[in-house]
């Protein structure tokens, strides 16, 4: 009977379920791994900090709408990925995060790299944590830990593996048993019919998309069924990608922002919850006035923070589909409503033009023109990666006059600098697609050496970094809270971010006026290499949306 070792296991399931692209760092707990991938074809992206090789894990995952991977070394390796494994659980993504440990035979001998529980740290922040403790499992607990993942919600999940069981040998598996897919359910029919009767009566209908439409691979399905029935679309930063290029698309959740009288009458949620992007269920996005439909596979996310007219426990994905069946099956006249579409079309370019009134000149290029600029530029389904408090805050007033492929940013975490690694795994996942991340000076900093991972994988991300020289969001939080004699430790004014780009390998392009930002960009992206384009902006401007985190209005 044929052998196999436990690193070669993990590689063919991985090869079996479909990931072509795992990311890490190379130690001695997790060479066997390395070693199989080697001769089996698994591609093993290095970066320079497991944060990022997580990161890097989700990105790809995010980009392909399947499982992504990440290697972690233990001890130290496991603890730096940390960041990355809270960030993919409260986004739900779905990441398997292979942790290495030391031998069983070693435990509690103070030995290298041990002496921590990596599954009860890991616990709390995944949907399942397991230590294998006998090599002939893997196979089986690598098929539930896949399908843990890819299950909706979907999420992170992380095995722990030691050094003597990875590298033992076990009998060849029969890989053609192994389950690594999860099965998705819809509604049942007659929430269906409900769903379809409040949509079809209906005056000024939206449909508000969340992670699970995109990490369920429905974009053709929600697209299709709101033109289908003349309905708009709306997205949180996660689903905006997944309603790009609609003929109905009205880009993000924030521009119902102000309709009061003319106010949506029936919301469906499809996999998006309450929270950040939703004003936190205050009424001022999705009115209190509205029927609410609110479809999500966490029967405990359901009319969470502001009460729902119809809750509906079932994958978003697959009830969009069945939504659009039986509108078919009616033969409803889904015509546009021509009155409902136009007062969102005035409404959202009355909010673009409230923020254009705003700018002034100053020594510096303003941000909101940068960002402006830079979605202007940017090639039909580019991919776009924002990171930095500011950054995102200006970036998401323009995103959705754009069609980007995706628009990946850090999520309910809010952790900063996840943007460099996220950029990697979905350049990784998508070769032939312009990715671009839009960036802070204060974000780029957590991971400046992700360039020379980027040149050494030649993945030609272009990485533009808005340098205002300070923790802005921060900053102007302490003005405003605290007064102007309160700022501290929110200066950055020594940095040469494109110059330490440069040394790594990348390509490099500093900029101070504005009509030289388009021609950088066009030069980068054809430049087919890594490259970080420095922005030269003002601090001082307030994004609407950061007004109203502070508490204000946003104009």
């Amino acid at each position: 009977m044929s052998t196999v070792t436990g690193g070669e296991v993990i590689v063919k399931t991985l090869l079996s379920a479909g990931v072509n692209t795992a990311f890490g760092i190379n130690g001695a707990h997790v060479d066997d791994i390395y070693q199989a991938a080697l001769d089996h074809g698994l591609r093993i992206i290095d970066t320079r900090h497991e944060m990022n090789a997580g990161h890097a894990a989700e990105g790809y995952a995010r980009l392909r709408n399947a499982l992504g991977v990440a290697v972690l070394t233990a001890g130290g390796g496991f603890t730096n990925g940390l960041t990355s494994i809270a960030n993919a659980f409260l986004d739900r993504t779905p990441v398997l995060y292979l942790a290495g440990s030391g031998p069983l035979a070693m435990d509690e001998t103070n030995t290298l790299q041990s002496g921590i529980d990596q599954v009860a740290i890991a616990t709390p922040i995944t949907k399942w944590a397991h230590r294998v403790t006998r090599p002939e499992l893997l196979p089986r607990m690598l098929a539930r830990a896949i399908r843990t993942a890819l299950a909706a919600p979907r999420g992170p999940v992380l095995l722990d593996i030691p050094w003597d069981v990875l590298t033992a040998h076990v009998p060849e598996p029969d890989w053609s048993s192994q389950r690594l897919s999860a099965q998705h359910s819809a509604a049942p029919p007659d929430t269906v019919e409900r769903v379809v009767d409040l949509l079809s009566a209906a005056r000024r209908p939206v449909l508000l998309v969340g992670s699970e439409i995109a990490r369920a691979g429905a974009a053709g399905e929600v697209c299709a069924f709101a033109e289908q029935a003349g309905i708009p679309l709306l997205a949180d930063y996660e689903g905006l990608g997944a309603i790009a290029g609609s003929s109905v698309s009205f880009g993000l959740i924030q521009s119902l922002f102000g309709l009061e009288a003319e106010a949506p009458d029936v919301v469906v949620m499809l996999g998006l919850r309450f929270g950040l992007t939703t004003a936190h269920g205050s009424g001022a996005l999705i009115p209190t006035s509205a029927t609410v439909v609110h479809i999500d596979p966490d029967a405990g996310q359901l009319g969470n923070l502001q009460p729902v007219d119809l809750a509906v426990a079932a994958d978003a994905g697959q009830t969009v589909s069945a939504l659009r069946a039986e509108w078919e099956r009616r033969g409803v006249d889904g015509a546009e409503n021509l009155a409902w579409f136009e007062t969102l079309r005035a409404h959202r370019s009355r909010r673009a033009s409230a923020v254009a009134a705003q700018v002034e000149e100053g020594d510096r290029i303003h941000p909101y023109l940068a960002v402006r600029t830079i979605a202007d530029s940017l090639p039909e389904g580019s991919v776009v990666v924002a990171d930095g408090a500011l950054t995102y805050l200006w970036l998401s007033e323009v995103i959705g006059d754009v069609s980007p492929r995706a628009y990946l940013c850090h999520g309910y975490l809010g952790s900063m600098g996840v943007g460099l690694g996220v950029a990697l795994g979905a350049q990784a996942a998508v070769p032939s697609a312009p990715v671009v991340l839009v960036t802070g000076d204060g974000a780029i900093g957590y991971s400046l050496g992700e360039f020379d991972a980027l040149v050494r994988a030649g993945l030609p991300v272009v990485v533009i970094v808005l340098n205002n020289r300070a923790w802005g969001a921060t900053l102007h939080a302490q003005q405003f809270m605290r007064g102007e004699d309160r700022i501290v430790n929110n200066r950055l004014e020594n940095g040469d971010y494109s110059a330490a780009a440069a040394a790594l390998g990348a390509e490099q392009y500093a900029v101070r006026q504005l009509d030289e930002i388009g021609p950088a960009i066009t030069n980068a992206l054809a430049g087919g290499r890594p490259a970080c384009i420095e922005v030269h902006v003002s601090l001082d401007p307030v994004p609407p949306e950061e007004r109203v985190i502070m508490g204000g209005s946003p104009f």
